[in-house]
């Protein structure tokens, strides 16, 4: 969603750049672009596809037994599409013309992740610790070079969609990057993590029950490996850039390079920036442990992954209704203000998500035998509100960062803004997976002799396992991270309500590059 927004505006003020009219004053006529929307539909859709598996790795890891510092360790997976403007420059510079400008790094970053998917499928049982514990350094270092050369294949798909399509239908390349993503997601998140579970396939899509689901990881990533390096092939062979394109865009690429870089500084050396920059990579410290371990501490109790997976389902008309409910309240001359009515509801919701992890074992006693339909509303009751509380932030930032961004470097200004704010959801949700553990107190029930040791480490808990006993979890450090969380989120709303008043009162100018360093 923030990059739909983002690519929104590189279209608009990209071409304002370049002295061209806005295609938002252009009429779309798709007549002649059926094709390149698909096209770009499909691209899209590919990307999404490693975003929903490492979503849903967490989900199944989180079945095996591995600790929360281990959930935190996989979550830098997620990071390299909050930090691909780092690298983005690069790609937009640096290009062979025989091959295409785009199609220089969209093809080998392609081959590249079905490779990735190939080798994984291999070995990812393994690996999962069907035969051992899961290896979750491995796992890491391949999900977090999938995504960054999905990341990668990103920032091609997105400079290709400017120029494949007509200027009169580039505001269709951001409903197609939404879309295509979000479908992408979708098919290997929800519809991965309901047909991989035998329960849900033994009681919806089967006769006769079976010990596994009708796909399995290894099956899944080796199925989409091999669409990954067949489709590419064919975007490699029947596809061409416009040669146009090409001469339009030929320079020196180490000068285009440094421009970049000096533009992102530039932005960046603006005193209002420096401040919102603070506000963006702090805001969201309040919600991470809701964020980041609810879904987890759900699992944990046993409410099966693939129905959290499906609780996606019913939420969709919600989330495409709300941005558009949102907009009436974001698009006057302060944004910000619903932005800070949202922020004390949130933080607030953070204790009622861990009020239903603390009576979900007592409202499902059995959750094998299925949810209970009070528990399910009662789920997707708690989900709705999060939704509200998240999409009113979401929207009325967006809003504010679409007023303020120099129309002159508009697609640069508001990329740099979506990385931050994604950055700043990013190492939070990191940190809250890595202090579960430590903030968890556990004790040594019914060893003999019974000395009521804690479990505070693996050594310690395997003695008790030796000694006969169990390591029983006495105070849970989710709910003990809850309250800090919400402690920090309330004193920072403190601080930050008279800062974000204040960069929401400054003159557009103010956001402005100095023409001289432009």
């Amino acid at each position: 969603m923030e990059r739909k927004k983002a690519d929104k505006a590189r279209e608009e003020t990209g071409k304002m750049e370049n002295g061209d009219p806005s295609p938002v004053h252009l009429k779309s006529n798709i007549k002649g672009d059926e094709g390149n929307i698909a096209l770009l539909f499909f691209l899209y859709t590919l990307q999404g596809i490693p975003l929903g598996l490492s979503a849903a790795i967490p989900m199944i890891l989180q079945n095996r037994g591995v600790s929360y510092k281990q959930q935190a360790e996989f979550s830098f997976v997620n990071w390299p599409f909050s930090v691909k403007l780092l690298w983005a420059p690069v790609v937009d510079c640096m290009f062979s013309s025989r091959i295409g400008r785009r199609k220089s790094w969209l093809i080998p970053t392609q081959y590249l992740i079905g490779s990735f998917m190939l080798l994984l499928s291999s070995h990812v049982n393994q690996w999962l610790g069907d035969n051992g514990d899961p290896n979750i350094g491995i796992l890491t270092l391949l999900f977090f070079s999938l995504n960054f050369l999905a990341a990668t294949q990103d920032i091609a798909v997105d400079g290709w969609a400017l120029t494949m399509l007509k200027k009169c239908n580039v505001g269709h390349a951001s409903t197609c990057n939404s879309v295509g993503q979000t479908a992408g997601f979708f098919l290997s998140y929800v519809l991965f993590m309901a047909l991989e579970s035998p329960t849900f396939c033994n009681t919806y899509l089967r006769s006769v029950p079976e010990k596994e689901g009708l796909v399995t990881l290894a099956g899944f990533l080796y199925f989409w490996g091999w669409i990954f390096i067949l489709t590419t092939t064919i975007v490699a062979v029947m596809k061409k850039e416009r040669e146009m394109h090409d001469a339009e865009h030929q320079s020196v690429p180490d000068r285009d390079i440094k421009n970049a870089y000096s533009l992102l500084l530039q932005i960046l050396k603006l005193e209002p920036v420096k401040l919102l920059v603070l506000i963006l990579l702090t805001s969201k410290i309040g919600f991470s442990a809701t964020d980041s371990v609810m879904s987890l501490k759900l699992v944990e109790t046993g409410i099966p992954k693939e129905q959290l997976a499906l609780m996606a389902v019913p939420l969709i008309p919600l989330q495409i209704a709300l941005p558009l409910i949102i907009a009436k309240y974001t698009t006057g001359p302060r944004p910000l203000d619903l932005y800070l009515k949202a922020i004390p509801y949130r933080l607030m919701f953070g204790f009622v998500a861990a009020l239903l992890v603390w009576i979900t074992p007592v409202l499902v006693p059995n959750p094998k035998e299925g949810l209970t339909a009070f528990y399910y509303v009662l789920l997707l009751v708690c989900y709705s509100v999060h939704q509200i509380c998240v999409y009113s932030m979401f929207v009325s930032i967006m809003a504010f960062f679409a007023r303020i961004s120099d129309p002159i470097v508009g697609g640069t200004y508001m990329t740099l803004l979506n990385t931050v704010t994604n950055l700043g959801g990013n190492w939070p949700a990191t940190l809250s997976l890595w202090f579960v553990d430590t903030l968890t107190w556990k004790q040594c029930f019914g060893a003999i002799p019974d000395t009521n040791d804690s479990c505070s480490d693996q050594l310690r808990q395997e003695l008790c396992t030796q000694s006969g006993g169990k390591c029983a979890t006495t105070i849970d450090g989710y709910y003990i991270e809850t309250v800090i969380c919400a402690v920090i989120g309330f004193t920072w709303l403190s601080w930050g309500r008279r800062k974000i008043q204040h960069v929401q009162s400054l003159e557009d100018g103010a956001w402005k590059i100095p023409k001289r360093n432009r």
